[in-house]
């Protein structure tokens, strides 16, 4: 039977170095470990500057994000500065942010088609793109309008900008009409609370001039049966009706 040395003081100080020299090996591991799991699971990681985009696939300078239902929204925000051929055909995109392609210097081919693009104003940048490429350059005849149906199937790149400003529908159009409309009501109410106010003011003084006349006649009546007769107060002959009943008394000057 084998007998179990006592741990010397020399022994366990052993034993610890061994476990330091371990652990200092071990703990760059878990780190990287710990670090990478990090990145994997935190939502919404901010893509590097050179990085792949998270909706795309990347290989060499080759950048695909075809067939991946894409819309304006979800689209990446941007894409790697050393990209030389992009994928974006057969998504949903109606149009393409302004400026997204004009940092990629090193761009040789970009696919576009199989997208509904809609040719109002959000087509402008792409159209003003397309119009700096060789024609060879992206195949510009495959990127056509889906809407609106007066320009539907139309090459983008040669629509009219006069084509494409007719179907534009701004926000603030629609503000400054409906402000157009608010102030011609607000002008045609008080318009019509003046004249409103005009017509009874001289109806007032009409009805005024007629009072004052009728007083003025009152009393020139009154002082010409003071001057010739005998003057019978109004309220005096008032009093003998309500006195006397239905009778009628004449009086005779």
């Amino acid at each position: 039977m084998q007998q179990l040395r006592p741990h010397t003081p020399a022994t366990t100080t052993h034993n610890r170095e061994e476990l330091a020299v371990m652990m200092r090996g071990f703990l760059p591991c878990v780190t990287q470990l710990l670090g990478l799991l990090l990145l994997l699971l935190t939502p919404g990681r901010v893509e590097g500057s050179s990085g792949c985009p998270l909706s795309c696939s990347c290989h060499g300078g080759q950048v695909d994000c075809s067939s991946r239902t894409l819309t304006t929204s979800s689209l990446p925000s941007h894409f790697p500065p050393a990209s030389i051929e992009l994928r974006l055909h057969d998504n949903q995109l109606t149009t393409l942010p302004n400026g997204l392609l004009d940092s990629l210097s090193s761009l040789r081919s970009v696919s576009l088609h199989g997208n509904p693009w809609a040719c109002d104003c959000g087509v402008l940048y792409l159209r003003s793109w397309l119009l700096k490429q060789p024609v060879d350059y992206v195949g510009h005849s495959n990127v056509t309008c889906s809407s609106p149906p007066g320009l539907r199937g139309r090459l983008v790149v040669y629509l009219a900008e006069e084509e494409v400003l007719e179907s534009c529908h701004y926000w603030y159009c629609d503000l400054a009409l409906a402000s157009q409309v608010f102030l011609f009501v607000f002008v045609a109410v008080q318009v019509g609370l003046l004249g409103a106010m005009v017509v009874f003011l001289r109806r007032f003084e009409r009805l005024s001039r007629e009072a004052r006349r009728t007083t003025e006649e009152s009393f020139a009546g009154g002082r010409s049966e003071k001057d010739g007769g005998t003057f019978i107060p109004i309220m005096y002959q008032y009093r003998n009706i309500m006195c006397d009943g239905p009778r009628l008394n004449v009086v005779y000057t």
